[in-house]
């Protein structure tokens, strides 16, 4: 099918036509940027051909060169085959209007803390910018929340860690693509072993939070991610206990903790009765992200 296509499609709107309805008979499974096959076809042809990823009608009926129209079906027949997420393909991806660096060393960016603070989600807890003198990710793997952060706290140095050398290494790429290597320090560390010493303004985490019986039903897609930054413990929650139990030795007073769980509210607060988690809202719903100061911790005997 692919040999008659390259024959038989020229346009945009031809090889679109053709991607998703391969993409709909190959029953795929999107959730890392996007949500359909429609979107899917669309950025993975843009991007190839090194077009705006949010321009798909002016090209639609854009005759391409054979050398182009080859160059895309490869790629589209490889997201088939394989059922790699397109940003592994491309090598990018988003968050907002900030693009980074990819590959299969880390997990694909995706995050409701990222929706928060481009929306100043963290008001009235944090009232203005410039409190925050320092700030730490955990789990930091591509290093896109650190990044996030060094945009909307600009007085901030902020604190990277995370125990995979080689998402480190992802890291480090987009921290100098971004030209922070002044604010942005990466650390090899499990959660705070290495900043033992350190007391922050804010810490953020997005963890893997993905239950045991969930792991084993993820789709394919999923799979080509890095294990450990997906799964965490029977009920997904291992690692967030480790954060919960941790945090106030490293919080300044008034600090702040942030940190996404995903789908395991009723789990978490089941465990944690006295902690009176701040459920910060998103478009998603309020159930996925919480908010902890370091006097709440420390009521709470943590």
């Amino acid at each position: 099918m692919y040999e008659t296509a390259r024959e038989y499609l020229t346009t945009v709107r031809d090889l679109h036509r053709f991607a998703v309805s391969r993409f709909n008979a190959a029953e795929l499974f999107y959730g890392h940027g996007t949500s359909e096959a429609w979107d899917e076809a669309a950025y993975l042809i843009l991007a190839t051909l090194k077009l705006p990823i949010d321009r798909l009608e002016p090209v639609f009926d854009a005759r391409l060169l054979p050398e182009e129209v080859e160059l895309v079906l490869n790629v589209l027949q490889e997201r088939v085959v394989t059922r790699k997420p397109a940003s592994y393909l491309t090598k990018e991806a988003y968050l907002g209007d900030f693009k980074f660096y990819v590959d299969e060393r880390v997990i694909v960016p995706r995050s409701f803390i990222a929706e928060i603070l481009f929306n100043d989600g963290l008001d009235p807890w944090i009232e203005h910018p410039e409190l925050i003198h320092n700030a730490l990710d955990l789990c930091t793997g591509s290093g896109c929340l650190a990044i996030l952060m060094a945009h909307a706290f600009p007085d901030a140095a902020i604190d990277a860690v995370d125990l995979s050398p080689d998402a480190l290494d992802v890291a480090e790429i987009n921290v100098l693509d971004y030209s922070l290597g002044d604010r942005i320090d990466l650390l090899d560390s499990d959660l705070f072993e290495a900043v033992q010493d350190m007391k922050y303004d804010l810490i953020i985490s997005n963890p893997p939070y993905v239950d045991a019986h969930s792991v084993e039903e993820l789709p394919p897609e999923y799979l080509h991610e890095p294990v450990m930054a997906l799964g965490s413990g029977e009920d997904g929650l291992d690692i967030t206990r480790q954060i919960l139990a941790q945090a106030s030795a490293h919080l300044n007073p008034h600090g702040v903790l942030v940190v996404e769980i995903g789908h395991n509210r009723d789990v978490l607060e089941e465990q944690f009765p006295t902690l009176p988690f701040v459920w910060l809202p998103t478009e998603s719903g309020d159930g996925f992200v919480f908010l902890l100061t370091r006097e709440m911790l420390v009521e709470a005997g943590l």
